[in-house]
């Protein structure tokens, strides 16, 4: 189990408290057309082989393109024992492509 928010209130979460951990699980290209800044990128196609790199003790963001990888990531993630939140809508909207 996991919880979700929507883009725009992590948009706004991350304004007051920039200190918030997001992880991207898009590929890397994706990536580096634009992320959030200080977003950790850890690909959904090698995120198993990743995941161990994460601490088990912080919340997540997890964040894609339109929150179906992130939802998939939450889900791998919250059943190893870690607590994330889902970004519906993930980058599309969060950069403004879509509202």
């Amino acid at each position: 189990m996991y919880n979700s928010i929507s883009a725009n209130e992590m948009d706004q979460l991350y304004r007051k408290k920039s200190n918030i951990k997001i992880l991207d699980v898009r590929e890397p290209d994706e990536y580096a057309a634009g992320h959030v800044p200080g977003a950790i990128s850890m690909p959904l196609s090698s995120f198993a082989d990743q995941m161990n790199e994460l601490e088990r003790a912080q919340h997540y963001h997890v964040i894609c393109y339109s929150g179906s990888r992130s939802s998939m990531a939450c889900q791998h993630l919250g059943n190893s024992g870690f607590q994330t939140t889902n970004v519906i809508g993930g980058m599309s909207v969060w950069r403004g492509d879509i509202e």
